[in-house]
Formats: structure tokens, sequence, C-alpha cells
């Protein structure tokens, strides 16, 4: 059985998963996570891998949203009391590709952010980008792919209008 990498991530029409420091307080103004089809995706996701500013900006928050499910955090940097089921890996993200696919998991949601999407891009390891598209122009923060990521198709699989002119975007990637 192999892995299938999935992204399921929140982006404005600029292409910003954040602002500069992190915060996300602009998708409150948009539909719930409902409508995107969130909670049917986290219920067939087997693990989350992330990066440090991500896992960073999720602890802000106050309660840790993943309990139910392990996470790995890309980040050369130790994490102080990280929740249960929370681990950290350096190094290639090849390797940890590999040792997560070893690991059995069918679904595995790649939740960003930008850095870690552009390298899972860049070792082929992307398969579905599902994105609440939110019609709003942010003019600056952190991109959903940054300067570096290469070049790589994707095919259209569904596109749905949502609340307040939202887009929910599924795509396969070629």
């Amino acid at each position: 059985m192999s892995t299938l990498w999935h992204c399921h991530i929140a982006v404005s029409l600029d292409g910003r998963i954040a602002r500069g420091d992190g915060d996300v307080d602009w998708l409150g103004r948009f539909g719930p996570p409902e409508e995107f089809g969130f909670a049917e995706f986290y219920a067939g996701i087997g693990a989350i891998l992330m990066g440090r500013a991500t896992y960073d900006a999720c602890r802000r928050m106050g309660h840790w949203p993943y309990a139910d499910r392990p996470v790995t955090v890309l980040t050369r940097r130790p994490i102080a009391d990280a929740p249960p089921g929370v681990e950290t890996r350096a190094g290639p993200i090849a390797d940890v590709a590999a040792e997560l696919e070893a690991r059995g998991h069918a679904r595995i949601w790649v939740e960003g952010g930008g850095e870690v999407i552009r390298q899972m891009l860049a070792i082929g390891k992307l398969d579905v980008l599902e994105m609440a598209l939110m019609p709003l122009v942010l003019g600056e923060g952190i991109p959903l792919f940054p300067d570096g990521t290469p070049e790589t198709g994707f095919r259209l699989v569904s596109c749905a209008p949502r609340s307040a002119g939202a887009l929910h975007l599924l795509y396969a990637r070629l």
C-alpha cells in the first residue's frame, strides 16, 4: 500500500497561508472548516507532517487540536513540553517521508507551512492539493509556494463555491 500525501490548506487570493507573524485571524471572515470538507478529510488521515512555524502557530492557539493523531514536526530545535504524539525530526525530508511511509499510514496530511510544501513537491511527495481559496488579498505574509518551489502540474478534480465568495478546490498531481 502506498502513502497518499495530502495538503489541505486555506490560502488568500494572493497565495498567502498566513500573515507574516503566522496569524490566520483573517480566516474567521469566511465559512467554517466544515464547508471545505475538513471533518471528512481529517477523519481519513493517519498522521500529520508540519514545519516548526506551523507547530508554533498551532500551539499559540491554546488547545492542541491533534491529540488523536501522530504529528511529526520538522525542526532542528528541541520542543519543550510537546503534546503526546508529537515527535521532531531533522535532516533530509526524503528520509523523514520514507520513515513515515514505512509506518504504513494510508494518508498523511502535509499541513504546512510553505517550506514543507516546497520540499515535499521537490521530492515528488505531494499527491493532493486541497485548498480553501479565500477572496482576500493580504498583500504580504507567508506564501503557499515560496521561492524555489519546483514547477509541478496538477489536474483540477473539483471546484465548489462556498460562503462569502470562497472556493473549495481539489487538485491531484499529474
